[in-house]
């Protein structure tokens, strides 16, 4: 994590950014796994991640094996790299960029959070107009009479688990590959868009899904002050108004002691 204090350069665009916060009625945050990452949660792929190579034991890509057709077909397989995902981030919990995300929803006219993160860190940092569009590992949902569980630790679960009432068999309330993104989350999100932004951020994602990417070039054409953060250039790069050129955590960190000083609070 980049140690304070940052370039004359950076500084003047987290000042302007935290200038424009404390005086926006209307602000969105897009958040991905470079968020998640400061919590110390391993990425699927490459050096440290879950699948270095991209494959899993059974030598199957893993977004064939987490795939809404693998799980019809083989729903045993696809429920046990779930599991094994859900150990792998065991015991990791929000990090101080989530609770400047609820402390800035708390200080600000309308704040709403778009994550693609199916970990749940922002309701546990206290935001609470979150949009999880890729949904949640832990809330889990019947198949057959739609019982909904929330389990926090899948240590004790059978694989897969099943349904008390019925006997149905439980999957995660999340997106697989190939599925439809869920209706509650894109109205939410389509809501929201019509009212429109004064500020739109992108923090820690790669963007590169178009429901991602969207709301920024929607902002950037209605006059919205667009910011990214992220230690990596990405699809959105070259057309933001401010890039913050940091991980996720450390640089909403920097936002948050400026966006207090613009807004009178220190």
């Amino acid at each position: 994590m980049t140690e304070a204090p940052y370039t004359d350069d950076i500084m003047t665009r987290i000042d302007a950014v935290a200038q424009r916060l404390a005086t926006a009625s209307r602000v969105l945050f897009i958040t991905g796994a470079g968020l998640s990452a400061d919590s110390g949660l391993p990425t699927y792929r490459g050096i440290g991640g879950i699948y270095d190579d991209g494959v899993t034991d059974e030598g199957i890509p893993f977004e064939v094996a987490l795939s809404g057709d693998m799980f019809r077909r083989n729903p045993e397989l696809t429920w046990k790299h779930i599991a094994r995902i859900e150990s792998a981030t065991r015991g990791a919990r929000h990090n101080p960029g989530h609770e400047v995300l609820a402390d800035l929803e708390d200080q600000l006219p309308h704040a709403c959070v778009l994550t693609q993160n199916v970990d749940g860190f922002h309701h546990q940092a206290g935001s609470r107009n979150v949009i999880e569009v890729h949904g949640n590992v832990h809330h889990l949902r019947c198949t057959s009479c739609d019982r909904e569980k929330q389990v926090d630790d899948f240590s004790g679960l059978p694989i897969p688990p099943v349904c008390l009432r019925c006997g149905g068999m439980l999957r995660p309330d999340v997106v697989l590959f190939g599925e439809m993104l869920p209706f509650p989350a894109m109205n939410h999100l389509a809501a929201e868009t019509a009212e429109g932004f004064d500020v739109v951020m992108s923090i820690g994602t790669t963007s590169v899904f178009p429901y991602i990417t969207e709301p920024v070039l929607t902002a950037r054409d209605q006059g919205a002050t667009t910011v990214e953060i992220n230690p990596d250039t990405t699809e959105i790069s070259g057309l933001v108004d401010y890039r913050l050129p940091d991980r996720a955590a450390a640089m909403l960190n920097a936002l948050w002691e400026r966006f207090r000083s613009a807004h009178g609070h220190g």
